[in-house]
């Protein structure tokens, strides 16, 4: 007998949710089931890469770890999936071994996980970075619109441009000669509305500032990431930021005398002379909020997005170069943030071409954010890829 869900829609709800920073005890009052019956519920996790890569998967593995120690369930990892058609094989894998709550941690299982959907109502699955608009053929996807979508798929995500939006302060403080480069895998809206976010950050205090982009087009590939870093430094670029799960850019940045943003974890130590900060994410109360939520019999259906306010998105320790006024610049700013008085994409804001996206005053809405795929003023590079 398939299962029926009760669907929860968790983006409308969001605001209400509060995740303190790096703890779990927030987890424990989004469903009425007792943590107990989490033990009925076979959780899997397909990552695209390894744990210890210290990067994205790391700290999904973090967040992995954190649940399991919350509600005492073992998780099925699944590691080094490519992103791509062929990662429908292992979903379909998965629910056919009888786990019944199946979490996806990469842009690229979106459509082949959706499909998996289609043919396992029974089965709850949680799509990592996507947004479901981009699966409808209006968004360039397969389905005709939201309501042939599968009712038992989730999205969830994080406003990773609160963060990104802080370091560019910290970078834009920190350059030289107002030439900074960004290292990014590939051209799709997260990616690009991270770079946008960076360029506002670091143009509120240097108004000179340009960024400068290197695709690799690869979310994890230490040699390609470095050679990419290295074309920014040699062009001129003294600060990097990075959308990239290794170190690999920081390394370089050191060796040649230059600033670095990190990306996902805390990984000062890579490069401790080069590091500034970086943005990064705690998945943890959210793992197990999902987890309990389905162990009561409710799959979290609609598009989730965290925030800095809820404790999804974080921002890691300072280097040693950022001087005290800086960090308390953008700890204020943080703090306004949090407090839902700022946010990154207001207006005015103009892209490349100089055309007007955001009038003064103009907050840019979830849905601007999650298709955005233009470049704003001061990006060197096509958004295209």
């Amino acid at each position: 007998m398939k299962k029926m869900w009760k669907l929860a829609a968790v983006a409308a709800t969001a605001s209400l949710l509060v995740a303190a920073c790096g703890g779990s005890d927030s987890s424990s009052d989004t469903t009425a089931a007792p943590a107990a019956a989490a033990t009925d519920v076979k959780v899997a996790v397909v990552y695209l890469g390894v744990p210890d890569d210290k990067g994205w998967t790391y700290q999904h593995e973090q967040g992995i770890l954190q649940l399991e120690k919350d509600l005492g369930i073992e998780v099925k990892r699944i590691e080094n999936v490519a992103d791509n058609a062929d990662s429908e094989k292992t979903f379909e894998q998965l629910a056919s071994e009888g786990y019944n709550l199946i979490y996806a941690t990469s842009f690229g299982y979106g459509a082949p996980m959706a499909n998996v959907a289609v043919k396992h109502p029974e089965v709850c699955f949680q799509w990592a970075t996507g947004a479901k608009f981009l699966l409808t053929k209006d968004g360039g996807g397969a389905f005709a619109d939201f309501a042939a979508l599968p009712a038992n798929l989730g999205t969830y995500f994080g406003a990773a441009e609160e963060a990104r939006y802080l370091s560019g302060i910290a970078a834009g403080k920190a350059t030289k000669n107002n030439k900074l480069g960004y290292v990014a895998a590939f051209p799709i809206p997260e990616v690009i509305r991270g770079i946008n976010a960076f360029t506002l950050g670091a143009q509120s205090v240097n108004p000179k500032a340009t960024v400068q982009v290197a695709w690799t087009k690869t979310w994890f590939d230490p040699t390609v990431e470095k050679q990419a870093a290295e074309s920014l430094l040699d062009a001129g670029a003294d600060v990097l930021g990075q959308h990239q799960d290794t170190t690999a850019a920081g390394v370089a940045a050191e060796a040649k005398g230059a600033k670095w943003v990190g990306y996902n974890s805390d990984v000062k130590e890579a490069a401790p002379a080069a590091w500034l900060t970086a943005p990064t994410w705690n998945w943890g109360p959210f793992y197990t909020k999902t987890t309990k939520a389905v162990a009561g019999g409710t799959c979290p259906a609609d598009e989730y997005y965290g925030s800095m306010a809820d404790g999804m998105v974080t921002l890691a320790s300072f280097g040693d170069s950022v001087d005290a006024d800086t960090q308390a610049s953008i700890t204020a700013k943080g703090k306004e943030i949090i407090a839902g008085t700022f946010a990154p994409f207001t207006g005015p804001i103009s892209d490349q071409d100089g055309k007007e996206i955001l009038k003064a005053g103009e907050k840019a809405e979830i849905g601007q954010l999650l298709s955005m795929s233009f470049f704003v003023k001061g990006v060197i590079g096509s958004a295209k890829g």
